[in-house]
């Protein structure tokens, strides 16, 4: 039976990945501390989830705590590590940076010095968008530079890819960096725009839509994510794939960008969900917000060489799907 190290696994996108390897046979090790940042309800509601797998282990801790991941390693000797244990979100990176600091920082530090100690064979960790910055030049590709960061959110997530790539070099970890592109689905976080736009409509309660609606997302789904990262599980990063292939010159590293590749604009995502819900929005137009970026847009061809797929899912299909179980978990008609 294969192993993997799910840090994060009680949110969004990790509970999402454990359930995917638990339903094809593998033993999980969730780790997640269940943080205040939004509701721990619907953590614990997708940690239930996991838990009715027999296969899978649950541990309640912060990964920043010194030891605790080397423990995790040297006991499960994963084959697999997936780190998407983080502090999310650009606007409070404003508020509470610390929090930050600790997670994304220390929190990946620890996961570095487990790996050294108990090397497993592949090691996939999640960094994002946000770190192409002031990059203007779309769409946006994992070999371009990228050292203008807009949030100290984004900061942090660019620092732990320098960290990584370091550790790769030193003691020959082969590792695959995640660039997410705006994932959006069923389970989804309380503190994204769909989440607080569907919320807020049924509640008919007007939404506040940024940068007077002048924004455009390279909206990823959740589904198609997942497929992606189960796909990369298996590429170790060795052998360059193509000129615009990421892959370090000195380290068994390489950074994929994981997105759909096809911006939408914010007031076709808002009909979309208006649409879904058959409701009109209230829209209060406002300032972009410090730290944002008024677009983002997907250079995928390196996640097509390597896996043979790319997302696809259209607003169309994906919004309904959040929509439906939003109603489902929170029992609206």
């Amino acid at each position: 039976m294969k192993t993997a190290v799910v840090t994060g696994s009680a949110g969004f996108i990790g509970a999402r990945v454990a359930e995917r390897w638990l339903s094809e046979g593998w033993r999980v090790v969730g780790i997640d501390c269940f943080s205040e940042y939004y509701d721990p309800r619907l953590k614990r509601d997708r940690a239930r989830r996991l838990a009715s797998h027999d296969a899978y282990v649950e541990i309640e801790d912060r990964i920043e705590r010194p030891g605790l991941l080397s423990e995790v390693f040297g006991t499960y000797r994963p084959e697999v590590v997936v780190h998407l244990a983080a502090q999310a979100g650009v606007r409070y990176s404003i508020e509470a940076p610390r929090s930050y600091l600790d997670s994304n920082i220390s929190g990946t530090f620890e996961l570095l010095e487990a790996a050294r100690a108990h090397p497993p064979a592949h090691m996939l960790l999640a960094s994002t968008s946000s770190v192409y910055g002031a990059n203007t030049e779309m769409p946006y590709a994992e070999t371009h530079k990228a050292d203008s960061q807009m949030s100290f959110y984004a900061a942090t997530k660019k620092a732990t890819e320098a960290m990584a790539h370091s550790y790769a070099h030193l003691y020959r970890l082969p590792m695959t960096m995640f660039r997410f592109f705006t994932v959006y689905g069923p389970w989804g976080r309380p503190d994204m725009a769909l989440f607080k736009f569907v919320k807020a409509i049924l509640e008919d309660r007007p939404i506040d839509v940024y940068n007077h609606g002048k924004m455009k997302r390279d909206f990823t789904f959740i589904d198609d994510l997942v497929e992606a990262v189960d796909a990369l599980a298996a590429c170790t990063p060795v052998h360059a794939v193509g000129e615009f292939d990421s892959l370090s010159p000195v380290a068994p590293f390489r950074i994929v960008n994981i997105g759909k590749s096809e911006p939408d604009s914010l007031g076709g995502f808002i009909t979309a969900i208006e649409d879904a819900l058959g409701r009109s929005a209230r829209r209060n137009l406002m300032d972009m917000q410090p730290g944002d970026v008024p677009a983002t847009w997907s250079d995928t061809r390196l996640l097509a060489a390597l896996t043979g797929k790319c997302p696809n899912t259209p607003l169309s299909v994906g919004v309904p799907a959040f929509v439906k179980w939003y109603k489902d978990y929170y029992g609206v008609a």
